[in-house]
């Protein structure tokens, strides 16, 4: 059965100091510890993760993939590397090397590689040009994050980055990031346990409260780990805007219940029971495989989650590959060997 994980992060071998190149910090560099291991560091001296060569090899990855039954990966950045927070055109350089490089594995293996490219979105009318500038490098769409630089998805600026998304068919994921209040509960991994799921239903919320979805329906977007806690407060969320309209209501009349089968989700839950509760609630076409390989939150063996449920071969399809296909628009038969 034919497995697309829609959740994998990627980096380039050899990533510029470009604190050298831009005069100012704040940017990711790779030392490499030996042939297969490697630190992220921040160009101040603070250490951000231990990573193995499967973060930027992708013989490596084919090889792991092979041992987990994965056919294809789509290929995104590391949110880190997001860099919002750079000036546009800085950011807008750190964007177009990130995106060549994932370009490269994909023209080098386009049977098991799907590219996302990402954007300097503090900048919109530079993220245009290089979301232009990625379609027509073969990019299926796009990764962003919840939040730039603390300005919800919502802002009037970012409108122009969602509808050029609809109107070149470009898929859109969106990944937390920057996760509100994490200066506040830097203890016990607290950013990543309980501001990265707030962090999506945040960006969701904003997105339907604004019009966004309402205004683009034929936008196709997914949203990481299941959606976050959106899903589970689905009831007070729908609650609160039948209770306070006047606080609610005011972009977009209508309820957030309606765009429920607007949205992708990735199955990275880690539960059989919030995955068989988030098929209960969108369908299993809207949920797409995903692992955030390779990283330790994941899930170790992807779609092992999916193969553990007592559902139909025909259900079991659509969670490993179709819903992928739907999302990112794309056609079977490219990937598999004729």
């Amino acid at each position: 059965m034919l497995k697309i994980d829609v959740h994998t992060h990627i980096l380039p071998r050899n990533i510029p100091h470009w604190k050298d190149t831009f005069g100012y910090g704040g940017f990711i560099h790779l030392d490499h510890i030996d042939a297969c291991s490697a630190t992220m560091m921040r160009d101040d001296g603070h250490r951000f993760r231990e990573i193995e060569d499967n973060c930027w090899s992708p013989e490596r990855r084919i090889e792991e993939c092979d041992a987990a039954g994965v056919d294809v990966q789509v290929l995104s950045t590391v949110p880190v590397m997001f860099s919002y927070w750079a000036k546009p055109e800085d950011g807008a350089s750190v964007a177009k090397f990130l995106n060549d490089d994932i370009a490269d594995h994909v023209a080098r293996f386009p049977k098991r590689f799907v590219g996302l490219a990402t954007l300097p979105m503090q900048a919109p009318e530079l993220a245009l040009k290089e979301l232009e500038r990625c379609k027509q490098n073969g990019f299926a769409g796009i990764e962003i994050g919840t939040n730039v630089n603390q300005l919800n998805l919502s802002e009037p600026q970012f409108f122009d980055i969602f509808a050029a998304c609809e109107q070149l068919g470009m898929a859109v994921f969106v990944h937390p990031w920057e996760m509100m209040g994490q200066a506040d509960m830097q203890k016990y991994w607290l950013p990543w346990l309980v501001g990265m799921p707030a962090e999506s239903s945040r960006a969701i919320c904003s997105l339907i409260f604004s019009g966004v979805l309402e205004r683009l329906p034929r936008l196709r977007i997914l949203f990481a780990h299941g959606g976050g806690s959106f899903p589970a407060t689905i009831g007070r969320i729908e609650h609160g805007f039948n209770v306070r309209p006047d606080l609610c209501a005011v972009d977009n009349p209508h309820s957030p219940r309606k765009y429920l089968n607007r949205m992708y989700f990735d199955s990275l839950v880690h539960e059989r029971s919030k995955l068989e509760f988030l098929i209960a609630l969108v369908g299993s076409d809207q949920i797409a495989l995903g692992s955030d390989y390779p990283f330790p939150l994941g899930e170790e063996t992807p779609g092992s989650l999916i193969e553990s449920l007592d559902l139909d071969d025909s259900i079991k399809e659509m969670l490993l590959h179709g819903a992928a296909l739907n999302w990112l628009d794309l056609d079977k038969a490219e990937f598999v060997a004729s």
